[in-house]
């Protein structure tokens, strides 16, 4: 599971959601370091989000591997509502006290007009337990987003998904979390791995 590369949002902290944003520069050069990475993985099939930032951050992984990058759109990200766009400072203004709820407990009072979390989380898991069973055995690069993934994290591991920030507080650009999913089991192997150690790990 890799975060997208960085986006034009990322400086100013902005809530992407659902919203389709570009790839900065520096984003691109990180997207170009999982290609990197993956031309050396092993990996057996390449699926992303249906969202450009994660499509663009997979495909020098898909030159560099020959696989055929695939999309499902219920790996995008959660939904943000009004939040859409906004820091975290100027929700503070527009909305103190449903943002206020929010910092509390972003699952059970999520963002006006945004997604359920608890939804979400269900049809991700859903998305990547039909991947993991369609390439059983094999080794899987899925690039998606942040939010999302550390609420599936948190659910998969038995954390209260409305501690996924306290509990799994970042999530880097290009990052390396791996999951096994056999046997009916999901085993959390690494979270967050830096690239450029995930690539000198990959070469020893």
């Amino acid at each position: 599971m890799v975060r997208h590369g960085e986006t034009v949002w990322h400086a100013e902290n902005r809530y992407t959601g659902t919203t389709d944003v570009a790839l900065t520069a520096r984003g691109r050069e990180q997207a170009r370091q999982l290609g990197g990475w993956a031309a050396t993985a092993g990996l057996s099939a390449l699926w992303s989000s249906n969202l450009t930032r994660a499509v663009e951050t997979l495909e020098p992984a898909a030159e560099a591997t020959g696989l055929a990058p695939q999309r499902d759109d219920r790996l995008r990200e959660i939904a943000f509502g009004d939040g859409e766009g906004l820091t975290g400072a100027e929700m503070r203004e527009r909305f103190p006290e449903r943002y206020a709820a929010f910092v509390q407990d972003p699952v059970g009072d999520h963002l006006p007009g945004g997604e359920d979390p608890v939804r979400a989380v269900e049809r991700a898991s859903a998305s990547l337990d039909e991947i993991a069973a369609a390439h059983e055995g094999g080794r899987v690069l899925v690039v998606w987003h942040s939010t999302l993934m550390r609420m599936l994290l948190c659910d998969w591991l038995g954390i209260p998904m409305s501690e996924y920030r306290r509990r799994l507080p970042m999530v880097r650009n290009v990052g390396i979390t791996e999951v096994r999913v056999a046997e009916g089991r999901r085993s959390l192997l690494q979270f967050n791995t830096p690239i450029e150690k995930a690539i000198a790990e990959e070469d020893r």
